[in-house]
């Protein structure tokens, strides 16, 4: 889970124009008072700085300020800081304060003219001097556009770029395509926070009922049982808090409920006709990102998936998708072409080596919605689920071909439960489960995972040898409520 959003862009700086600078007085500094008439003759005579001849107005450049993050912001031009030092000469006779500037160079580049005589010049010869610097600029302008005019062939007559002819740029979207599912689906899907003491949990949630129940992970909201506050967030924007109705870790699955009525729910699909290559959407809010749809395909079918820690693992058989699910998609809807719910989203895989969550690799699982819509109507009803059991305890160290039975007892718990489903069936220690229902299990989660995926009260048939001899079994199912 996330409690923020990474890609969330950088706040951008306000640009703040810089200080302006102090203004040195205009013309040579003051001569102290009772300085000779004439300076001695060794002595260089002071030469006035004539204006740069730049075009009107002056600007100072802009300073860039460091960049901060994605964006950078610049302050805007100051009039100020060059206009009042044009013609200025600092006391220690290093010209303008332009930020480096070489001396007898403007910022602009422009060469100080040569000194024409001694001494000092009037008043209206300085004027004479800049307006004919301002007429010099002009014609030279003049001039530039008219070479450019006369380089016609080098600049473009026409910038305006191709247009889409009339009625050719109108996109098809038929009933069944990605983009009419995401529509119809979007409405219907929810982001969930959490507020917790040590922490903020983020995932996605669906409409389960117009009257307010949403469906989503247990993961997600398992803080709330110890009064987190949980606030869901819908398609339009607006919030809502939530309450706990119920949860199971052993299916990863939790119902929370709004005052809100008018809701439009999302239809739990039947996960029986999935098949390996369906096209499927998976919608949530991946790292807080909400309203995200990604597409797929089913990948595989009954993947065995131990999801969450030991104590409180679930046991998922899960649908296998490539459609990208990451943290925050959890508890989202995983839809088919038809619009329906056919899975939660609830676990992606990583890399070995791996112990957390760290983003989409192409290997997501879902919840099949089979197994949603029975647990939700518990959790709706009684506020608690229930899952099956045959009563056994398997040994995780057999190596051999099926699930061994234990030989021995585990923790004071027997290997068989006495009077179980698996005693009451002739099931003894050391025995081995090769198969449920036909379907072959090597592992002891492949096992758990098929007996999960039915019902109590279901009956199953178990192909079990004992010794050289091998057997078919008929068990009903028994039941056991969540934390038992």
């Amino acid at each position: 889970m996330t409690d923020e959003n990474p890609f969330a862009p950088p706040t951008p700086r306000a640009a703040v124009p810089p200080a302006n600078e102090p203004t040195p007085a205009a013309g040579r500094p003051s001569e102290p008072t009772g300085a000779p008439a004439e300076p001695p003759a060794a002595a260089e005579q002071p030469t006035e700085q004539l204006p740069p001849q730049h075009p009107a107005p002056h600007h100072q450049p802009t300073r860039q300020l460091p960049a901060s993050g994605y964006l950078t912001t610049l302050p805007a031009p100051s009039t100020a800081g060059h206009d009042a030092h044009a013609g200025a000469t600092s006391h220690d006779g290093t010209g303008p304060h332009d930020g480096g500037t070489p001396h007898g160079t403007t910022p602009y580049g422009t060469a100080q003219p040569p000194r024409s005589r001694r001494g000092r010049l009037g008043a209206g010869a300085v004027s004479a001097v800049v307006l004919l610097g301002l007429l010099a600029g002009a014609g030279g302008g003049v001039g530039a556009y008219a070479l450019l005019d006369s380089r016609g062939a080098a600049r473009p007559a026409d910038a305006a770029l191709p247009q889409p002819a009339a009625g050719t740029s109108q996109v098809e979207r038929p009933e069944g395509s990605v983009a009419a599912i995401a529509a119809a689906a979007l409405p219907s899907v929810v982001s969930i926070e959490v507020r917790a003491p040590q922490g903020v949990a983020t995932g996605s949630g669906m409409i389960l009922k117009s009257e307010g129940y949403i469906l989503t992970n247990n993961h997600v909201v398992a803080e709330a049982a110890a009064g987190a506050d949980v606030t869901v967030t819908f398609s339009d924007g607006h919030e809502q808090p939530a309450e706990l109705v119920g949860a199971t870790p052993d299916y990863d699955l939790a119902v929370i409920r709004v005052e809100e009525t008018g809701l439009e729910p999302l239809v739990l699909g039947d996960s029986d006709d999935v098949v390996v290559g369906d096209s499927v959407l998976a919608v949530g809010s991946p790292l807080g990102l909400e309203a995200t749809v990604t597409t797929g395909i089913v990948s595989a079918l009954h993947r065995p998936v131990k999801a969450g820690e030991s104590a409180e693992a679930a046991f998922i058989d899960a649908i296998q998708t490539d459609a990208a699910i990451n943290p925050g998609n959890s508890g989202g809807p995983l839809v088919n072409s038809a619009g329906e719910v056919i899975g939660i989203n609830s676990a992606i895989a990583q890399g070995p080596g791996t112990t957390t969550a760290t983003g989409n690799i192409g290997l997501g699982f879902a919840i099949p919605s089979n197994q949603a819509r029975h647990t939700a109507e518990q959790l709706i009803e009684t506020g608690t689920a229930t899952f099956p059991i045959i009563g056994v305890l398997l040994d995780p160290s057999y190596q051999g071909e099926g699930v061994q039975v234990s030989k021995e007892p585990q923790q004071g718990s027997p290997a068989v439960t006495p009077d179980g489903p698996a005693d009451q069936a002739g099931i003894k220690p050391g025995d081995v489960i090769l198969s449920v229902d036909g379907r072959p299990v090597s592992v002891a989660d492949e096992l758990i995972v098929a007996i999960r995926a039915k019902a109590p009260g279901d009956p199953v048939t178990l192909q079990v040898r004992s010794g050289k001899n091998e057997r078919e079994i008929r068990v009903v199912l028994e039941e056991r409520s969540s934390g038992q």
